[in-house]
């Protein structure tokens, strides 16, 4: 079916935050380049928070007409989309009718824009619509289509989360961007071309200037909660939030996104999100101990730092401390073609992977194969998948039964001792795993990094801080 391209058109201002990620948006930019929207009828502003890997110089040469502004360090999602918007109020109200805020890492549909300004123009009483965000890395699955708050947990539901659109398995984005049947209405059983959430991620959201000006700036969160915060807000004020079925873009999903510094954020601002918008006290509590507790799970994990970036968000939280933190971890991830430094290490003479990790999507198993043509002496073992059936994903491993019951936890204390490297995957790790006595090997689908093993007394610390929460 050909869609009807928009020739006469409302005027918009598309407002992108950037910082180091100067390839994504030169995609994004070349995307945007192929709107089914009339290009008198917008404009672009790009607001660099101090990029470091020439982005802004690659903008100005390649998109000329683009808007740049510039701030002098990296303040975040937040104060970025702020400095747009505080660029937007400044101008004269006729200028632009609505405002679209985009990811910087995103990948927008042709008709992407149209069917935003469509859906607010025939229904007079929504203030903001939203797209329908797909999974970049799986561009076929659906990670989502709008979303609602549990102001009772601080859960956040991603509505038709990983639905699959099965027509369209296996092909790539790029391919899908151009896709004339782009209308999810046709692909999903129950979904209308629109729905009311509580809000839509400004990824991809469309507002009327006007409500933009009557709901303010945006809290200081620095990073994340900030437009889930804003749409509450505007809902609050009598407008409605929506999110567009037939409005498509493509972004990295979260499941792909190993959480590090950003759990301080993450923690930090759902309860001053939960606060500002109603929470009691027992509320406030009840998720306050969910994230000490979280701060007791990243310990026996071996992941300490992080472990205390809950404790320290909920400490600023009761502070009132909100923006920008400094934060410096010790450990950083790594670029998997460096792992063989450690494997090629005469220390490392025994490894153990568990079965959660996939050696293909790592890109771990071209180096274990070399490290063991280098060092016959190395010997690599697998966990088998929970019952005792084997993964098989290299040649010449050995295998470690791994019993599917409680009796599993005899098989890590029988493991204890017997390994120099332990490898987990970041995406499901095990806490028996963490305590084999042995230097830790965290693995994602983009890098490791290297830990030691967890300590006890950080643990106990830990626990102690949580079961103490219970006492104030």
């Amino acid at each position: 079916m050909t869609t009807r391209t928009i020739t006469t058109a409302p005027p918009i201002l598309i407002i992108i935050v950037t910082w180091n990620k100067k390839q994504y948006i030169l995609e994004l930019l070349a995307s945007l380049a192929k709107l089914d929207y009339p290009s008198y009828a917008y404009e672009i502003l790009v607001i660099d928070n101090a990029s470091t890997d020439g982005t802004k110089d690659a903008i100005a040469k390649a998109y000329p007409n683009v808007i740049l502004l510039y701030n002098e360090e990296n303040i975040g999602g937040t104060g970025g989309f702020n400095t747009g918007l505080k660029w937007a109020f400044a101008q004269p109200p006729a200028r632009y009718q609505y405002l679209w805020l985009l990811d910087n890492d995103v990948l927008v549909h042709r008709r992407a824009l149209a069917e935003l300004v469509s859906l607010l123009e025939t229904k007079p009483d929504v203030a903001v619509a939203g797209s329908t965000m797909m999974q970049l890395d799986y561009p076929w699955r659906i990670n989502e289509m709008g979303s609602f708050v549990n102001l009772q947990t601080g859960h956040l539901i991603w509505h038709r989360h990983l639905e699959v659109i099965p027509s369209w398995q296996g092909y790539s984005v790029q391919t899908l961007l151009t896709e004339e049947e782009a209308d999810l209405t046709k692909h999903l059983v129950h979904c209308q071309s629109s729905m009311d959430v509580d809000y839509v991620a400004a990824a991809s959201l469309l507002i009327r200037t006007d409500v933009a000006k009557e709901a303010g700036l945006w809290r200081d969160y620095f990073i994340h909660f900030d437009d889930v915060e804003w749409c509450l807000r505007i809902a609050k004020m009598g407008y409605r939030v929506t999110v567009s079925a037939k409005s498509l873009i493509w972004h990295l999903s979260a499941i792909a996104k190993v959480p590090t510094w950003i759990l301080y954020y993450d923690n930090r601002n759902i309860l001053d999100l939960m606060k500002t918008h109603g929470a009691n006290k027992r509320t406030l509590k009840k998720v306050t101990r969910y994230i000490l507790k979280k701060a007791v799970y990243y310990h026996l994990i071996g992941k300490s730092e992080l472990a205390e970036l809950h404790r320290t968000a909920v400490t600023d939280f009761k502070a009132g401390q909100m923006g920008k933190k400094e934060i410096k971890l010790a450990y950083a991830y790594q670029k998997m073609e460096v792992v063989k430094e450690i494997l090629f290490d005469p220390k490392i003479k025994k490894v153990l992977i568990s079965w959660t990790v996939n050696l293909q999507a790592t890109g771990l198993q071209e180096a274990l194969v070399q490290a063991m043509l280098k060092r016959p002496e190395l010997k690599i073992d697998f966990l088998t998948l929970p019952g005792g059936n084997p993964l098989f994903q290299m040649p010449r491993a050995g295998y470690v039964s791994f019993p599917k019951s409680f009796t599993r936890w005899k098989t890590y204390w029988q493991l204890r001792g017997q390994y120099d490297l332990v490898v987990q995957s970041d995406y499901q790790p095990s806490l028996g795993l963490s305590w084999l006595k042995t230097d830790l090997l965290f693995v994602n689908d983009e890098g490791f990094c290297r830990l030691a093993r967890p300590k006890f007394l950080n643990v106990l610390k830990a626990v102690s801080v949580f079961f103490g929460s219970f006492l104030i």
